[in-house]
This record gives C-alpha cells, sequence and structure tokens, in this order.
C-alpha cells in the first residue's frame, strides 16, 4: 500500500521526547525554567533583542499591538492574504484593519500601495511573510520611519528566514513568530515577540499574564487588563529540542524545494501554473505553494485537491482571502476590492512540505499533481 504524504508533519527527536518526559517528572509543568531558557536561546537567536514566549503568534502580535498603544479610532494597514488572525488582532484592541492588494509575483503585501492607504488614523504596518518569504525590509521601514509607523512583523512563517544577511528578528520593530506544529520550528502550539528594549518586554509579560506584578513573597499588583497566554514548560523544552535542529530542517526545506522546482520549471511553463519566487538566499521556505492556472481548468481548486487526496497525497489552502469573510464583508469589504489577492487566494494551493520528506516524495506529488491538471486543461 502506497503510503500516504501529507502537507507537513513535525520532526520531534528521542531526545526532545526524552527531555519533555524528565519536565513531567520535575512537577513543574507550567511557565518555569524551560521557558526562561527558551527565552535566552531565542533572545541570542535573535541578535540580543529581547524576546518572550507566549502560548501562540496570535496573541503576540495583539499585545505588540497594545504596547504601541494602537486602540480605537486607529487604523492598521495589513494584507488580505493571510491566516485571518492577523486582521483579527487588529480588531480585538479596536482598532481598523486596512486592507492593501497584494504584489503578485511575492504574494506579499504590495508595499507600492501603502502610501496610498495611509490616512490620518494610520497608526501601524502588519506586514506577513507569506511561505516563508520576507517582505522588502528596506523599503517597508523607510515607509515606516517617514511616516512614523509602527511594525508588527507577522513573521509566523519565516522562523529562520534573513533580509539582506540579517536574521528576520534580528532587526526592526516588534517581530511575532509561531511555534504551531506546521511551522519550521514548533513548540507544540506557541509564539514568540521580539521587543524593542526591556520597558517593552517587562509590559509584554504583565499582558501575557493578567497584568500582574510581583514583588518579595507576597506582593501583588495589577495596573493593565492582561490576559492568559503563558507558555508551558512542556511546550518550551520541545522548542529548545526544535532549536537544535534548524539549520538541519531548513537545510532539507531548501533542497526539496530544489527538486520541486527543478520537477516543475518547464511543466508549469506548459500549463501556466505560477510558481514562487525562487529565492533561496532569503527564504525559509516554510511553504511551497502553487497558483492554479484557473482561467485553463474546467475544475475549481477543491477537485484538485480532492483528487490528490484520493491518490495519498495532502494539500492545504494558505490562504482564503480574508476581505471575504462574512465579518469583514459587515465592514464593508466586497470581492474587486483586491483583484491580485482574491485571485492568487482561489487558485493558491499548498503542496507537501517537511524535513522528512524525500526527493521520491517530491517527485510522486509533482507526478500526480500535473497528471490532474493536464487530464482537465480546458
Amino acid at each position: 500500500m502506497t503510503q500516504r504524504i501529507p502537507l507537513t508533519r513535525p520532526s520531534i527527536d528521542e531526545t526532545t521526547i526524552a527531555g519533555v518526559a524528565d519536565v513531567l517528572r520535575s512537577g513543574w509543568i507550567t511557565s518555569g525554567p524551560q521557558v526562561k531558557a527558551f527565552e535566552a536561546r531565542l533572545t541570542e537567536f535573535c541578535g540580543g533583542r529581547p524576546v518572550r514566549a507566549f502560548n501562540s503568534g496570535t496573541c503576540t502580535m495583539e499585545i505588540a499591538l497594545r504596547i504601541a498603544g494602537i486602540g480605537p479610532g486607529d487604523e492598521v494597514i495589513t494584507t488580505p492574504l493571510s491566516w485571518v488572525a492577523t486582521a483579527n488582532v487588529v480588531l480585538a484592541v479596536g482598532a481598523t484593519p486596512k486592507f492593501v492588494d497584494i504584489e503578485p509575483s511575492t504574494r506579499n503585501i504590495d508595499l507600492n500601495l501603502i502610501e496610498g492607504a495611509i490616512t490620518a488614523r494610520t497608526r501601524a504596518i502588519i506586514p506577513v511573510d507569506l511561505a516563508g518569504l520576507p517582505v522588502n525590509r528596506t523599503q517597508l521601514y523607510a515607509i515606516a520611519t517617514q511616516r512614523k509607523l509602527r511594525v508588527v512583523e507577522d513573521a509566523a512563517q519565516s522562523f529562520g528566514s534573513t533580509w539582506q544577511g540579517k536574521r528576520i528578528g534580528s532587526i526592526g520593530d516588534f517581530v511575532s513568530f509561531s511555534f504551531h506544529p506546521n511551522k519550521n520550528v514548533t513548540s507544540i502550539e506557541g509564539g514568540c515577540l521580539v521587543l524593542n528594549n526591556e520597558a517593552e518586554a517587562k509590559l509584554a509579560e504583565q499582558y501575557r499574564l493578567q497584568g500582574v506584578v510581583r514583588s518579595g513573597y507576597d506582593g501583588m499588583e495589577v495596573e493593565i487588563a492582561g490576559g492568559k497566554f503563558n507558555l508551558t514548560d512542556v511546550a518550551a523544552r520541545v522548542g529548545l529540542g526544535q532549536m537544535d535542529r534548524l539549520d538541519e530542517f531548513n537545510a532539507q526545506r531548501r533542497e526539496l524545494v530544489r527538486t520541486y522546482f527543478e520537477l516543475l520549471a518547464n511543466p508549469a511553463k506548459e500549463i501556466g501554473l505560477s510558481l514562487p519566487p525562487a529565492d533561496f538566499a532569503n527564504s525559509n521556505w516554510h511553504m511551497f505553494q502553487v497558483v492554479l492556472p484557473e482561467e485553463r481548468l474546467r475544475v475549481k481548486r477543491a477537485q484538485v485537491m480532492a483528487e490528490l487526496d484520493a491518490a495519498g497525497i495532502g494539500t492545504g489552502v494558505h490562504y482564503p482571502a480574508i476581505h471575504l469573510f462574512a465579518l469583514y464583508r459587515r465592514m464593508g469589504w466586497k470581492e474587486g476590492d483586491f483583484p491580485f489577492a482574491e485571485t492568487t487566494c482561489r487558485n493558491i494551493l499548498s503542496l507537501p512540505l517537511f524535513p522528512a520528506m524525500s526527493r521520491a516524495d517530491v517527485a510522486r506529488v509533482v507526478e500526480t499533481l500535473l497528471s490532474i491538471l493536464r487530464t482537465h486543461q480546458k
């Protein structure tokens, strides 16, 4: 029986599993010494910038917005092509998301459209590094500096990516990473926020756990309304084990992606399949996404996915257009507002990519995908 190739699968080694068992036996399984060690490791990774760990890569963006003082009456510019959390956190602080279209080749926010979206109410930008491909940080921060805007980098997918030789997270303003199981490094669930200074880090700690500040044996004060966003030591120990293998994981991803390009380059031209930019200098290759040739197929993406699934190959959609969800339609967004994002979101398809894959797995995915697309060509 042919083995199924899932869209993604985390690689957890036996040393990490044994380390988790040690944490469980220790009796300290919530936030404690493992979280502190994980944060220290992340701080080192980000060039010494203060980093705090959280239970998701969503709350990190919300907390960054709160630290920046963004709330009701403010606008935050972002992309419609992302996980809906990117826009939901703006609503969570009472502000309004302001979408701009994507640049079709990179599928990231079109930085050339940001100036036209800025109003007197604009306070921040949330760019998204789709599939691990970094947004142009040079152009992004030139705009932010000139217009005095805060930046909350949704770098959920770009842990280990670089910009001009510098790691994402080591430069910039707020940087939010995710350690969800599908990411290049996982802590089961979790995330972290890179901050600019210790004052921001202390405030992040308050928002992380109910706004509490402790002093002495029994002193406690609450000055702000925080939440319950702390990471457990169990999760942190998984993250620590993953950090040891990040370079290995990303190297394997690059080799798998090279195979995808090798096998798809000519057929893609033939059938009109759009491939991502072949950026091996900056991207961590979190995902390998193609855009189906909608105008040249007799079927929709769902049918292609169903046939791949029947062949034992998992796929994903990352992502539907945020502005076309009912919540955002009620705010006035509609079809036709962002044509490049809408076309891409209707046809984008994430193919299997994870370190344990083999070249033969990639070949099977490509062969099956091309067979399906050729069968349904107009």
